[in-house]
């Protein structure tokens, strides 16, 4: 457990310095909703999950596998959320998450070692894929969840859904191409929470999370490993001599 614990903090070493600064941005935006707004049990989940989930994403961003302990912890914070809110497919997004993600991660050998050296990029066949299996998701979990639920935004937590869903399943396939998606994503969840919020059945720090999410997404196609062959390189070095000195 000590050697576990040792390798996580490893992990959140060494990113892109403007994701460090990305999360402090977001930190302090989320302390001043927090404390701008009635204090409440909910609004605590929010912020505890909305804080590890700009970790989780981040750590993405740079390359590092304790993605999957944040992100499974800002999940189960985000489904109490979603719950409260009645997007229900947010909560499904989240459980995605978890077993595409999150779980495979903290399973994959693959992913605990040196991620930054197996990026890879989509053929044409890759994309089209992709495409329609989004697509295909989209209209499945709209139609199901405005039969059976009382959702009142089915069709916006619909495609929040099918393109968050389809990111996470291309992201844990070593993909870079998965930014495409999370930048989709981030919009519609701006859009999502952005409603929910109008609609009183949500608080700021969602949106606020999503436009962070946005944000990183943006960033990532220029200091990300997944794009950035010189920050590629350093990552590799990095995890290179991390493994001489605990092999």
């Amino acid at each position: 457990m000590g050697s576990y614990l040792h390798f996580l903090g490893h992990q959140l070493k060494g990113w892109p310095q403007q994701n460090y600064y990305l999360f402090y941005f977001s930190l302090g935006c989320q302390i001043m909703t927090l404390v701008n707004s009635p204090i409440t049990w909910l609004s605590i989940v929010a912020f505890i999950g909305t804080n590890l989930g700009v970790l989780c994403i981040l750590s993405i961003s740079a390359a590092k596998s304790v993605n999957g302990v944040l992100g499974i912890l800002s999940a189960i914070c985000f489904i109490v959320v979603g719950f409260s809110a009645k997007n229900y497919l947010s909560i499904g997004e989240q459980i995605a998450y978890m077993v595409t993600l999150d779980i495979p991660v903290l399973l994959s050998k693959e992913w605990n070692s040196n991620m930054a050296s197996k990026i890879r990029q989509f053929t044409g066949k890759s994309w089209i894929v992709a495409i329609v299996g989004t697509v295909i998701v989209y209209f499945i979990s709209g139609t199901l969840i405005q039969r059976f639920t009382d959702d009142p935004r089915p069709w916006i937590d619909a495609i929040a859904f099918a393109i968050s869903l389809s990111a996470g399943i291309i992201s844990f396939l070593r993909y870079n191409n998965q930014y495409f998606w999370w930048l989709a994503s981030g919009l519609a969840q701006m859009v999502l929470w952005f409603i929910s919020f109008r609609h009183g059945s949500a608080s700021l720090a969602m949106f606020i999370n999503s436009s962070v999410y946005l944000i990183n997404d943006v960033l990532a196609f220029t200091i990300s490993p997944w794009y950035n062959e010189k920050e590629r390189q350093r990552m590799q070095e990095q995890e290179q001599e991390y493994a001489n000195q605990h092999g």
